[in-house]
């Protein structure tokens, strides 16, 4: 490849517009997408960082930056929060709003899940109609093939009117193609004729965005995509959607609780031994009673109560529930619980924090 990655150990605040560049000459990319789309996997491979990725609805809370250079040019790279659209319901998707519009990225990367592109291209059709420097990556092109999915790119591109590059971040495929189109759509002049704000029809963008993929997309199974469709309609469903997820959500809570009751009692009752065989080694040294106080019934006693209550549940619950991540449930649990939860002012995906702390709050409450 010809990417040369340089990192900037920074989490930059977007509100407060810090662009750290190197170079007078240096171009800035807004790299924007949907949650769990491998946007910060490509940002990973273009500026060498590494920033945390997984499964959860919006793992990027602050907005990044790196730096790379290709073919001589630098680039600023601002890794924006995933968002769905530029209509907000949250801060972060706020903020990557906010610095799109802006104009202060002179190419905007919108990142796409190949395999699920239809319901990526909503974010890409708002960003075309607020300016024609964009770049469309189409990501996870590898697990695209694997499932049987053709994206035809060429199409696409016609479809969109703007350049798009299939990628496979994780293994660096196409990366380079990437930065060849962002580096000729930055030398284009910038057009006036786009709005200045997003789209708000949203059946419109929906409807349009159904057209395209039934033109570039095509599947080797449909029927594969019937049973997660299926799935979807049962997990995330008006009927059934709470009720399932509050059956899984109660047996994750019962393993967790009913599993750590035996190592608990098991790490407890070695503690209190190794707490006696202490309290020898004191008495036989002869040491003052208040220094054995201090440091075997008090910094010792309650370091060994907290990893005895904490440590088994969290071996077992924490491996759950990234079982539930790698199936791709915990997504489908921010969007159950997303509708009750906006009527306090709050966003679905808080509802996984809830989950933990209400975990941690069941096993402290019952080891009392």
């Amino acid at each position: 490849m010809r990417i040369k990655a340089a990192s900037i150990d920074a989490h930059a605040n977007m509100r407060d517009g810090a662009i750290l560049k190197r170079s007078e000459t240096d171009l800035i990319l807004a790299l924007a997408g949907n949650p769990n789309v491998g946007k910060s996997t490509v940002f990973n491979a273009l500026t060498g960082l590494r920033q945390h990725t997984g499964n959860w609805p919006g793992k990027t809370v602050d907005s990044a930056q790196g730096y790379c250079v290709h073919n001589g040019q630098g680039f600023v790279i601002v890794d924006l929060p995933g968002t769905y659209s530029l209509s907000p319901h949250s801060q972060e998707e706020e903020i990557t709003r906010d610095f799109i519009l802006s104009g202060k990225a002179d190419v905007t990367i919108i990142v796409c899940d190949a395999t699920c592109l239809e319901r990526n291209l909503n974010l890409a059709l708002q960003t075309r109609c607020i300016t024609d420097r964009a770049v469309l990556c189409v990501n996870l092109m590898d697990e695209a093939r694997k499932k049987g999915i053709q994206v035809n790119i060429e199409e696409l591109s016609k479809q969109l009117n703007m350049p798009v590059v299939g990628t496979s971040a994780r293994s660096g495929k196409g990366l380079s193609a990437l930065m060849d189109a962002v580096q000729r759509i930055a030398c284009l002049p910038p057009s006036t004729e786009n709005s200045s704000a997003p789209i708000q029809n949203t059946e419109a963008i929906f409807q349009e965005a159904e057209r395209i993929c039934r033109i570039c997309v095509t599947r080797e199974n449909p029927t594969a995509d019937m049973r997660r469709f299926r799935a979807d309609r049962l997990l995330t469903g008006r009927i059934t959607g709470i009720p399932v997820m509050l059956l899984l959500l109660s047996l994750v809570f019962y393993i967790t609780l009913a599993g750590a009751n035996y190592p608990s009692a098991l790490l407890s009752k070695w503690a209190l031994a190794l707490q006696e065989q202490l309290t020898r080694l004191f008495q036989s040294l002869n040491a003052p009673a208040w220094l054995h106080d201090a440091l075997v019934l008090g910094m010792y006693r309650v370091l060994a109560w907290v990893v005895s209550v904490m440590l088994p549940p969290m071996a077992i619950f924490f491996p759950l529930f990234t079982l539930l991540e790698d199936l791709g449930y915990l997504p489908r649990v921010a969007f159950n619980l997303d509708h009750c939860f906006k009527r306090c002012h709050a966003c679905g995906k808080q509802a996984l924090t809830m989950c933990m702390v209400h975990s941690r709050m069941q096993r402290q409450g019952k080891s009392c």
